[in-house]
This record gives structure tokens, sequence and C-alpha cells, in this order.
């Protein structure tokens, strides 16, 4: 039996999340199984998820996955690479998957790997540095490198976010030495992002999210899987009113920090002086919105310091992440992905977690990496219009259908 890995956000799964499903099958064969990795209530671009994670488990079990993983919070709310590492790492781990499936606006896998190559070459560190010397942003910067390594009809490849994460998904099979496959569904419709016109079959993530804060359930539907939106709607989820004590309770924390709280934090630019500009930022903003404004360089993304914030809220800092997720564990599983879990033992690198107890019989990092998710659900609690009592994390087992 082939079996396809995804790693995915479903920050909802929607109609073109589906489509890639049924596209993986097509080209594998009907049978394949589809393992995915899912992000859990916090995501890559530093906000809190639409529903809660096992809600979004049961939704992608409904969408055609099998079996459904949790990437956790230390690599699903960071950068592309380190997202893809931690995702990469764990559908290694699991010892039967023999196929990544991702989408790309460009549909070319052969391509992409071109892209991770000259990005992994001898002469990239030195073209990139070239190019940040002068003072351009760093995604410009890594993108006008590999134009001059590739040629730009490659290099222009980077200018899309799906192509961008597909390329970092490649350079973590590369670091591994992984036999799995990369295969890449082209992208349908609207893009990261955009809005769909009426005629395009699939929008973004993005604009579902927007249209479900509104409560615009009749603009959503046509996107979401049979189903979906009644769970949705039925659900104690984030909405617009309930996501203000999110962002004061993040802007509390920015206020009392100082210049070496920030330093502790990933990707926080601690050797280019940083830390300094994000500690004045923190006191004199009264919105997180604001925040971003006084805060943003050339330098500096908003997405970059969204996450910034968000490991802030959540009390994180980079020594709590260890350069791989510890342990496998299980959010969703319906009956073809029972078989893989059994496939999958005896031969997955890294324990699997079918029962919030069992990290207790695990060694101390694989207890404080969970244990600190724990506290990333329990905070999650306070984007709802009705908190749940802490310490859910510990009683939830994975959805079966």
């Amino acid at each position: 039996m082939k079996i396809a890995g995804i790693i995915a956000e479903y920050n909802p799964i929607h109609s073109g999340h589906a489509w890639q499903i049924a596209a993986t099958r097509t080209a594998l064969g009907e049978d394949t199984a589809v393992v995915c990795v899912m992000s859990g209530h916090w995501v890559q671009s530093g906000a809190c998820a639409i529903a809660d994670k096992w809600l979004r488990a049961r939704l992608a079990l409904i969408g055609g996955a099998d079996l459904v993983l949790e990437l956790p919070t230390l690599w699903a709310a960071s950068p592309a690479e380190t997202f893809a590492r931690g995702g990469i790492g764990l559908l290694a781990a699991t010892g039967v998957v023999t196929h990544l499936s991702f989408g790309s606006e460009c549909g070319d896998a052969i391509a992409l790997e071109r892209v991770a190559a000259a990005l992994d070459s001898p002469a990239y560190a030195d073209e990139l540095r070239r190019f940040l010397d002068q003072g351009l942003p760093f995604a410009a910067c890594r993108q006008a490198a590999v134009e001059h390594l590739e040629g730009k009809e490659i290099g222009d490849l980077l200018s899309r976010p799906n192509n961008n994460l597909g390329v970092e998904y490649i350079r973590a099979l590369r670091r591994l030495d992984s036999s799995i496959c990369p295969m890449t569904v082209l992208r349908m419709g609207a893009g990261h992002g955009e809005q769909a016109a009426d005629e395009v079959r699939h929008t973004s993530a993005t604009d579902i999210r927007k249209r479900l804060l509104l409560g615009d359930w009749g603009g959503a539907a046509p996107y979401l899987v049979p189903g979906e939106a009644e769970l949705l709607r039925g659900t104690n989820r984030p909405t617009q009113e309930s996501l203000t004590g999110f962002r004061r309770l993040a802007l509390f924390q920015l206020r009392t920090m100082a210049p070496e709280d920030w330093a502790l934090l990933p990707d926080s630019g601690a050797a280019e002086g940083l830390p300094d500009r994000l500690a004045k930022a923190g006191r004199e903003a009264c919105s997180l919105e604001e925040f971003y404004t006084l805060a943003k360089t050339k330098r500096y993304s908003h997405a970059r310091l969204r996450r910034l914030v968000l490991w802030a809220f959540l009390g994180l800092g980079e020594s709590d992440r260890p350069a791989s997720p510890p342990y496998l564990r299980v959010l969703g599983a319906n009956s073809r992905g029972r078989e893989v879990l059994r496939a999958m033992d005896g031969r997955a690198g890294l324990p699997v977690l079918t029962k919030p107890a069992h990290v207790r019989e695990l060694d101390q990092t694989s207890r404080q990496v969970f244990e600190a998710e724990a506290r990333c659900t329990d905070l999650y609690g306070f984007c709802l219009p009705d908190p749940f009592p802490g310490g859910r994390e510990w009683k939830e087992g994975p959805v079966i259908l």
C-alpha cells in the first residue's frame, strides 16, 4: 500500500484541500492511504486556529485523510524552514510514508528540486550575503540569489508562497536523506490569501476565515467540505469579539518585556539589535496593530513580528524547541488510518501517542514538549467566546471515525 503524507494547517479544510487529497489518490492509486501532519491550536501566521484541533482533525478525516498527526506549536508557529523541518521529520518518523504530496503554484516538482538544490549549494551563501549587504528584505535577497545561480525562471518560483513551502519540504527531505518521494499538485483557484472570483471553484483558507469571522456562512459554505459548515457553526470557536481578549492579553505581555526577554525568542534579531526596538514598541503601543507598525522594518515582515508576539504570549522561547519533534501524536484516524498505525508498529522512529497519559512514560524532552503544548491549548481557550477549563490537552483522545 502506498502511503502519502501531507503537511497542512486545515484552518479550515476546504474544497481545495479535498481536491489535493483526491488528486494525490488519482496519481498514486485509489487505495493510497493519506497521513496528514496538521498544526494544532496555533498556526504559522501567528494566529489562533479557526476551530480546535480535534474538530479540525475530524473535518480532515471527512475531507479524505485517513490518519491525522499533530505538528506541535513549537514547529507549527515557525518560519517555513522550521515548519517544514518539523512536518517532514514526523512523516519520515512514521517509517511507512512513501510519498509527500503538497500543493504549489507551479505544479512542477523537478523545478522546485532545482530551487532546493540551489539554496543548499555552497555558492548560495555568498550570493545571499551580496544582496543582504544592499539592505534588501531577506525574501527578496533569497530570490535574487537563486535567480543569479539558476536563472530568472527558476528564481521566480520563490515569489509564490506555496512554491516556497514546497521547496522547504524538499530541502528537509534532502537533509534527512529520506526515501520519501516528493510530488506536487497544481493549486486550482484563488491563491494564498486571495478571494475567489465567482467562477473559481476553490478559494483560500484566508478568505474562508474572513467570511466565517464575519458570519458570512452563505459565502463560505460553497468552499467547505460536506457537513463542515454544520460542525463549525455548532462549535465554540473564535469570533471577532472573542479575539479581543487574546489581543489584550498579548499586549499586556508585550508591555512587560525587556530587550533581554525578546532576545530569548526565536528569530528575534538579537544579533542585529531588534530586541531593543521590540521592547520600545511594546511599551508604547496601544494595540497589536500599532505594535506591528512601530516595530516593522524593511528587513522584518509582519509575519515574523506576529510569530514573535505569539511566542511571547504563549511563554515559549527558543530553548523550548528541540531539534525535531520527539513523538507522533495521533489526533484522528479512520479504519484505513488504523491500518497505517498497525503498519507503524515496530517501524516508527518515534513513540506513537494515542493517549495523552502515554507521554508520562517518555523522556524528559518529550514531556517538556507536551507540557508546552498543553499550555498552548489552555491559552487557546482565551480566544473563544466560552473559554474551556485548563488541562484539556491531558483529557482528549484521538477522533475515531
